[in-house]
């Protein structure tokens, strides 16, 4: 019996993010980092930054939380893995829970095409009855 190899995650491009996605594998920049809520409290210390990150194909809002803020900085190039696709207000945001992972690799050579926010796109719920 021949041995199976484990399969090779397949990337994504930006551009071909779609709501309520899961399980994306995509390498981007961060562009700019905005910290949302800085500590929280004594009870429920949290911390919260949205990034504005992107590809050669477009850019999109990454929500990060807890430890990984710290490994938000702008000009990074990140690898997303099982990474996600949340709503906010009808828009998209790209975000990895626990069970994923963000590892700060090389920097890429790509240019970002900035014109091409996917987050700006305002998604409608449209519930179909048959």
């Amino acid at each position: 019996m021949a041995e199976q190899k484990k399969n090779e995650p397949v990337f994504v491009k930006v551009e071909k993010l779609r709501p309520m996605a899961s399980g994306l594998n995509i390498t981007v920049k961060v562009l700019s980092v905005k910290t949302v809520v800085p500590k929280g409290n004594l009870n429920r210390p949290m911390r919260l930054v949205e990034c504005l990150v992107g590809d050669e194909t477009g850019i999109i809002i990454f929500t990060a939380r807890h430890e990984q803020v710290d490994l938000m900085t702008e000009g990074a190039t990140l690898t997303l893995r099982n990474a996600k696709i949340d709503m906010f207000k009808g828009s998209m945001r790209l975000a990895v829970d626990r069970w994923g992972r963000i590892e700060v690799t090389e920097p890429e050579s790509f240019s970002v095409k900035e014109d091409n926010n996917l987050s700006l796109i305002e998604f409608e719920q449209v519930n179909v009855f048959g």
